[in-house]
Formats: structure tokens, sequence, C-alpha cells
């Protein structure tokens, strides 16, 4: 859930404007999964633009504050958002750890880095959402190891119906600081895309997995 329309199309315009997203509707991208797509977000690349990057730990900071206060921990997913994530917790001067995809299959063989406690209160940090299993992942580890996880904050979300389904289901709440719709709205508004582009881009999202 998108909390505040203008800093949604802030978010989608400052994230246009580096190409941290980029809208391609003529040349798709393959993502991992096989999925043709005309949009590819990389949100890492805003760690490279400190005004850009301090706007989103700011708006990040305060949704996670406004929303549930101080948690104990904020935790980042690796390994996308344990930059934000990192950024978010020095904001708000809490404790950071970051969840692995799955355990290192060596050493103390941890899939969380860094001190946890059994029944601390956590939030996490997201840079991106799609169908949202890989942050359900982070989630499950989190609770398995005795964390109160109060809710997840991300930068982006392309909204699929799957992804909503998902984060119901583990009854996991889901903020985001701009979504698919108001990137489109913001892209459409300021003529970085044209008419028959836009037409395109509300196309995919009906159908990812089958649009070509």
């Amino acid at each position: 859930m998108v909390l505040d329309k203008g800093i949604a199309k802030k978010t989608a315009e400052l994230l246009l404007q580096i190409n941290a997203i980029k809208l391609e509707p003529e040349n798709p991208f393959t993502w991992a999964s096989g999925w043709k797509s005309p949009i590819y977000c990389d949100n890492r690349v805003m760690l490279s633009y400190p005004e850009i990057r301090n706007f989103v730990r700011e708006e990040m900071a305060k949704q996670v504050e406004n929303l549930y206060g101080k948690p104990d921990v904020i935790a980042g997913v690796a390994t996308g958002a344990i930059g934000i994530g990192i950024l978010v917790a020095e904001a708000l001067g809490l404790p950071f750890i970051y969840v692995r995809p799955e355990p290192k299959s060596h050493g103390r063989q941890n899939q969380i880095e860094g001190y946890l406690e059994h029944g601390q209160n956590v939030v996490v940090i997201e840079d991106l959402i799609s169908t949202g299993k890989s942050s359900l992942n982070a989630v499950k580890a989190l609770k398995e190891q005795g964390a109160h996880v109060k809710g997840m904050v991300a930068i982006f979300t392309y909204g699929f119906p799957v992804a909503t389904d998902n984060f119901e289901k583990e009854d996991v709440e889901l903020h985001t600081l701009s979504d698919y719709d108001h990137l489109i709205e913001q892209a459409s508004e300021t003529h970085y895309i044209k008419e028959s582009q836009l037409k395109t881009l509300l196309q995919w999202r009906i159908d990812p997995q089958q649009w070509k």
C-alpha cells in the first residue's frame, strides 16, 4: 500500500531520472524468471546518488516510525536492500541485520547476519517487490529465529495480484514508497512515455507472465 501519492510520484520521478527504473516497451527486457517485460527496476543505482538516496532514506524512515513506532531492529533483505536498510537503520538510530536467501554453506551457516534477540520487534526493508516470494522468505527466516515481524517497507512494487495474495496469506503488512500505477501516471504526465507506449505498459500489467 502506498501511503502518500505525492511521495509516490516523486519517488517514481527520481528513479526514472537516474535510470534505476527503465521503461522500454519497444525493446522489452527478459527477467530471470523468463518473463518478457517493458520495465526493468534496479533500485541499487540510487545508492550512487547522495541526494536521491537521502530522500529515500528519510521517507522510508518516516514511514517506519509513523507505522510502527521504533522497532528494536531493522532488517534488510539481501542483497538488494542491504544498502538502503543500513541507511534507514542509521536514520532511526537502530541496530541493523540482513537476511540471506538461504543459510551459508560454510562457517556458522547463518541465514541472518547480525545480532537478533528472541522476541525483538523487527521491520523489514526491501528494495523491490515482484511476486513477494523472496521477501516473504526473509520474513519466515526471521520468525523462525523468534523475531516479531511488525511489517515491511519497500521502495517499489509492481503491484502484481500474486504478490498481494502472498502477503495476505502470510499475514505480513506491506507498504511501499511508490508502485507501478504511480510510476506510469508520473511517466505519462511528464511525457517520459508516449501515448502508444502507455497502452503497452498498461497491457503488460494485466498479464505479465503471458505478455510478449
